[in-house]
C-alpha cells in the first residue's frame, strides 16, 4: 500500500468498524486506526481492535485514554444495567447510548487527520440495523463534515476532511457479506455491550441480538465466543 493516501479509521473492535477498516483498505487508503479507552464496561473490544489491526496489516494504531465515566449517563459508562431482550423496533433511544460519543471520537479523529495530513476519516456508523443512536444518522455525519470545514486550518485552506460512512445504508446482513468478501475475520471482533469476565458475549443485549440474527440470515455461525448460545 506504499504511496496510497492515509485515512483515519475509527476502530472499536466490533463487527462494523472491522468491516469499515477493510473497506478503507479496499478503496486504496492506508489506514491509521484510532481507538478509545473511554471507561466502557466492554473494554475487551480494545483487545479485539488490536487483533483486527494486526490481521489487516495496519501499521499505526493509536489508542486514546479518556474517561467518559465522569459524565456517566449510559449503561456503558455508569453503574446502570445493560438492557437485555428488549424490542428492537422501539423509537426510544436506549440507555446504552453514550452522550456525544461519536462527536468526541470524530473530533479526535479530525485532530489526528490534521497532524497526519490526511483528508479522510472513516467511521462505521449505520442507520439501518442499529440501536437508534442519534449520532449514527446521515444528517449528523453531513453536519459534522460541514463543521470540520469551518473548525480546522485544513478546512480554511481548502483541504477540509471528508467523513466516510460506508455502512450507513447497509443492513447488518449486507455488512457481514461485504466483510466476508474482503476477508474480515469476524472471530476476532467483539460487539457485546455486557461481556463476562472471560470476554464472552452475553447474546442478549441489542448489539448481540442484531449480530446473531444477521449471521443466521447469512447462513453462518457467528465465530465470536458467547457465554450461552
Amino acid at each position: 500500500m506504499q504511496g496510497s493516501k492515509s485515512a483515519i479509521v475509527l476502530l472499536s473492535g466490533g463487527l462494523d468498524s472491522a468491516t469499515t477498516l477493510a473497506i478503507a483498505k479496499a478503496n486504496g487508503f492506508r489506514p491509521l486506526a484510532l481507538s478509545f479507552r473511554y471507561g466502557q464496561r466492554h473494554a475487551i473490544e480494545l483487545d479485539a481492535a488490536r487483533e483486527v489491526t494486526a490481521a489487516q496489516g495496519v501499521a499505526e494504531h493509536t489508542i486514546v485514554d479518556l474517561d467518559l465515566r465522569v459524565f456517566g449517563g449510559s449503561a456503558l459508562t455508569a453503574d446502570i444495567a445493560v438492557p437485555k431482550d428488549r424490542g428492537l423496533d422501539s423509537d426510544e433511544i436506549p440507555i446504552t447510548y453514550v452522550p456525544a460519543r461519536n462527536t468526541i471520537f470524530l473530533a479526535y479523529a479530525l485532530a489526528l487527520a490534521e497532524v497526519r495530513g490526511s483528508r479522510d476519516i472513516f467511521i462505521g456508523v449505520n442507520a439501518v440495523d442499529y440501536s437508534g443512536y442519534p449520532d449514527c444518522r446521515p444528517a449528523y455525519i453531513a453536519a459534522f463534515e460541514k463543521m470540520a470545514g469551518l473548525a480546522t486550518r485544513a478546512g480554511v485552506e481548502g483541504g477540509g476532511a471528508r467523513i466516510h460512512a460506508p455502512l450507513m445504508e447497509l443492513t447488518k446482513v449486507e455488512i457481514i457479506r461485504r466483510g466476508l468478501a474482503l476477508g474480515v475475520d469476524y472471530g476476532l471482533t467483539r460487539s457485546c455491550y455486557d461481556p463476562d469476565e472471560a470476554g464472552r458475549a452475553c447474546g442478549r443485549c441489542d448489539s448481540c441480538r442484531l449480530r446473531l440474527a444477521a449471521f443466521e440470515r447469512v447462513g453462518r455461525p457467528d465465530p465470536a465466543p458467547y457465554a450461552d448460545r
